[in-house]
């Protein structure tokens, strides 16, 4: 009962401070903290300085962990002996606003609408890592003390790959040492289920360039006998994948762990519609590889995508040429047991076999992470679904999913620690496009799923 009545004062204290969380909330969502794009180098530093501030308002020891690039914000909680402790990771950087003239509201002006949140960050990852700091300042500001050790890892470069991250954990792992480890920075599987995220996919990320002639050409007089760059680009493209959409690097699928017949009906029973998602999506069907549902595609088998290509004329009208160099940015999606750098090596080999004379090829690594699995027998599992039962008044579901968050698994093998990915978001939030938005509902059920999860994570396996 003790319990019961310590966590309804904090939930109570969240109800209370509603608004003033949306303020805070809106305060950084202003702040366009842009990672990719070094013109925003000062308001990435900005949103740092917010989270750093804010984390000394509500109690907390609070600083700037030593870093190359943008800073990496570390926060703690009063010392609880005895008590297991949480390491918190998100990030206060998000992705480039760009195309603008798509946003119906400006990206960093944060908007209500439709009982959503629109801003760049809405969801990813201001908004979701926000409820984690909320829920903290919810306990200690009732005059109670945190039931378990709150740690926060948060960082400004996970959008360009969280390049300096792995040196920083291994650096500070004793500082950053914990029990689990909790991130919210995935999705609800459909609106009002939520869900807990026990599978990422991984990712390998490359620039491809070819070079022919030392200028552009005149196709008239030199088409047909010298080699065209954005023609061998298109075709090396293309290569990397057949008409039953497997990935043909030889090699590319020796590591890869099939599907257990469990894992397949567990994923059919989720009750997926390939049409609404389709609806939603404005396409007329789904594509990928043979043999496989849009679940399975989408979070257990590796996928390829070309992210975007450049070369030749883009003006209006028409000019003939052959350009002088051709590119494109392309990535493989990658499951568990896949080590991007094998990956590499076996890409390059095939590039270099597949490309015609006459052009010089470059490829540029940009980055790669492992895909991951978690343990679902854990006692922090235990708790999450208690927990979520509690903030959403509805049981979890437990899925995988597609996009890679590569810190997960630097952070659970360097601390030796367990995982929890939950996710508040839905999957028409818009992350990396216009119009990004984070539904205030889940917001805030967010907020209250956290402050009762640090209970149930200090009860351990007690209901």
């Amino acid at each position: 009962m003790a319990k019961s009545a310590r966590v309804e004062e904090t939930l109570s204290y969240i109800e209370q401070h509603r608004s003033r969380f949306e303020e805070e909330w809106s305060e950084l969502l202003r702040l366009p903290s842009v990672s990719a794009d070094p013109a925003y180098e000062k308001d990435v530093h900005a949103a740092a300085e917010w989270l750093l501030e804010k984390f000394k308002r509500i109690g907390l020891e609070a600083e700037f962990l030593p870093h190359e690039r943008h800073p990496i914000v570390f926060a703690e909680s009063p010392r609880i002996p005895g008590a297991p402790t949480v390491l918190v990771y998100g990030h206060y950087d998000v992705q480039p606003p760009d195309p603008l003239d798509q946003w119906i509201t400006p990206p960093f002006e944060p908007t209500r609408r439709n009982g959503n949140m629109y801003a760049r960050g809405a969801t990813d990852d201001k908004g979701q890592m926000l409820t984690q700091v909320f829920s903290t300042e919810a306990w200690l500001a009732t005059g109670q003390s945190l039931p378990i050790n709150v740690k926060y890892l948060i960082e400004g470069e996970e959008e360009v790959g969280s390049e300096h991250l792995d040196a920083a954990v291994e650096k500070f792992r004793d500082r950053l040492a914990c029990d689990c480890v909790v991130i919210s920075d995935t999705c609800q599987f459909a609106p009002g289920q939520p869900a807990i995220t026990y599978g990422l996919r991984g990712i390998a990320y490359y620039e491809l360039q070819v070079t022919g002639p030392n200028q552009d050409l005149h196709s008239g007089s030199f088409g047909g006998a010298v080699a065209n760059p954005a023609w061998v680009v298109m075709r090396l493209l293309a290569d990397l994948a057949d008409d039953q959409g497997r990935i043909t690097i030889p090699g590319f699928y020796d590591d890869v762990e099939p599907l257990r017949d469990e894992e397949r009906a567990q994923f059919q029973n989720l009750g997926f519609d390939d049409r609404q998602f389709c609806e939603q999506l404005g396409v007329p069907d789904v594509h990928g590889e043979a043999g496989y549902t849009t679940l399975e595609r989408r979070w257990a088998r590796p996928s390829y995508d070309v992210n975007g290509m450049w070369g030749g004329y883009q003006g209006e009208g028409a000019k003939t040429v052959i350009p002088a160099t051709a590119g494109a940015k392309f990535s493989f999606r990658l499951v568990p047991h896949q080590d991007p750098t094998k990956i590499t090596v076996a890409l390059r080999e095939h590039l270099e076999k597949q490309c015609p004379p006459g052009v010089r090829l470059e490829l540029r690594e940009w980055h790669g992470a492992p895909g991951f699995v978690l343990p679902l027998d854990s006692p922090y599992m235990s708790a999450a679904k208690r927990a979520i039962a509690h903030g959403f008044d509805k049981e979890p579901v437990l899925i995988r999913e597609g996009g890679s968050i590569p810190v997960v698994t630097t952070l659970c093998e360097t601390l030796g620690a367990d995982a929890l990915l939950l996710g508040w978001g839905l999957h028409d939030d818009n992350p990396h496009s216009p119009n990004e938005k984070f539904s205030l509902h889940d917001f805030y059920r967010g907020i209250r799923t956290s402050a009762v999860l640090w209970r149930e994570m200090a009860s351990g396996n007690s209901a």
